[in-house]
């Protein structure tokens, strides 16, 4: 499955975005996808995880509250919604897939190109 992430850009902090994430090559309903950053100079980091059917999600503790993950299987879609933007956002934001259990964060192999997302304070 190719992956293709958009809709990353340049916001002020308290603003809101929305990434998307188009796949390609297969259907996505059977995956569990998520996304991932990397902040200049850190290694990358997970950020929210949704399982196949999309009742599932897992958010890291610096996004939860913030951050919306959703996907339309229909339309081979997932995005990530979010709000609240902080500086510390600023990161490279990858979406990813994988066909097992969505909570394995260490096992996701298809990914996507990242977005730039920058936040200025």
């Amino acid at each position: 499955v190719q992956l293709q992430a958009f809709g990353g850009g340049l916001v002020q902090a308290g603003d809101s975005l929305k990434l998307s994430c188009v796949a390609s090559g297969r259907t996505l309903s059977g995956y569990s996808v998520g996304w991932f950053r990397q902040a200049p100079g850190k290694e990358r980091e997970f950020a929210a995880v949704l399982n196949w059917s999309g009742d599932s999600a897992l958010y890291a503790d610096s996004v939860k509250g913030r951050f919306t993950i959703s996907r339309d299987n229909a339309k081979n879609m997932v995005y990530l919604q979010m709000n609240s933007l902080k500086p510390e956002d600023t990161a490279v934001y990858y979406c990813a897939a994988y066909s097992g259990n969505y909570d394995q964060l260490t096992r996701y192999n298809f990914w996507g190109q990242g977005t730039q997302v920058t936040v200025s304070s």
